[in-house]
């Protein structure tokens, strides 16, 4: 299993995987996806939070309680931890085309990456070392942005020629400014870019808003979304102009779509499924998106089970 594995992502890595080739829609892309299991059993014990999809059908997972990354192959459904933690939390990630996972490291103030292929740690990073939950990740054309929840900052991981990693001395802290009032609570969560590339939002947890955050400023603006209130606000996704918002003790996906500036959005639906637990966080691969379940309300032991699921994108 492990080297059909790291066959699969070399693959996607060098020329791509055949069902990886075709629009999410068509009739080809739904015969081949329709397939793959639904439910992804997760390791016992696992406490999940984070989750990475790239070109290929292969899903990354990090532990909250450990660290630990899990590698699962969408087609069977089967997986195994294939980089060890470092004790300390994986929270949100994000994978690049270079087979690189970045992940973001919760209370140690940290991030690293990783190599999504052996699962080597390639680069280490201290954003802080100040009470601090480092929560989620957005890979840009440039960077790699990292939020913080106890912080009202953001973190640049700035990316050189062919994507090269920096040094500990060329990272950036970003204050947050303008509209952004810290609270108590958890605060910046989930982050993506805007539609034009321009931007990066934001998701406050603690108040269910969304900010559009210039990135060269730090200021927040607050995105109008017709009066819905983003309540326990997590991971996010964008698919174009379309905005996915984890709720995670909602057991709910809000669907905004979005103008091209970020700055504003209208509430299409929300989405629930039976068999979400907490959901923290979303890929997509396919005509599919796949959420972990955190099981917030569960209380941890070695022997609870944990699973993801993959929804339908409609």
């Amino acid at each position: 299993m492990q080297r059909r594995l790291r066959l699969a992502v070399a693959c996607a890595v060098t020329v791509g995987l055949a069902v990886t080739l075709v629009p999410a829609g068509t009739a080809q892309a739904k015969s081949h996806v329709d397939i793959f299991p639904t439910t992804i059993n997760l390791p016992d014990g696992f406490q999940p939070e984070g989750i990475a999809i790239g070109a290929a059908p292969i899903a990354y997972f990090g532990s909250l309680v450990t660290g630990d990354l899990f590698r699962v192959n969408l087609i069977t459904g089967r997986g195994s931890v294939f980089s060890t933690g470092p004790g300390t939390a994986s929270v949100g990630m994000k994978v690049d085309h270079r087979a690189r996972l970045f992940v973001a490291g919760g209370a140690a103030g940290d991030g690293r990456v990783v190599s999504a292929i052996t699962g080597n740690v390639l680069a280490s990073y201290q954003f802080t070392t100040l009470t601090s939950f480092v929560n989620d990740v957005v890979l840009t054309r440039d960077a790699a942005w990292f939020t913080d929840s106890q912080q009202p900052v953001l973190y640049k991981l700035p990316l050189g020629l062919a994507g090269r990693l920096p040094d500990q001395s060329e990272i950036e802290t970003l204050p947050l400014s303008g509209d952004w009032v810290q609270v108590a609570g958890f605060n910046a969560n989930g982050i993506v870019s805007t539609p034009d590339n321009e931007a990066l939002l934001v998701v406050q947890t603690a108040t269910g808003k969304l900010f559009r955050v210039d990135p060269d400023t730090g200021v927040a603006t607050t995105v109008d979304l017709g009066g819905y209130v983003l309540t326990n606000g997590d991971g996010m996704l964008l698919l174009r102009r379309t905005l996915y918002v984890v709720q995670n003790r909602d057991n709910m996906v809000a669907v905004f779509d979005l103008n091209a500036a970020g700055t504003s959005g209208t509430l299409v639906r929300t989405i629930t499924d039976p068999r979400f637990d907490t959901p923290t966080t979303i890929a997509r691969f396919g005509n599919r998106l796949y959420l972990p379940n955190a099981r917030f309300n569960t209380p941890p032991t070695p022997d609870t089970t944990y699973t993801a699921n993959a929804i339908p994108i409609r």
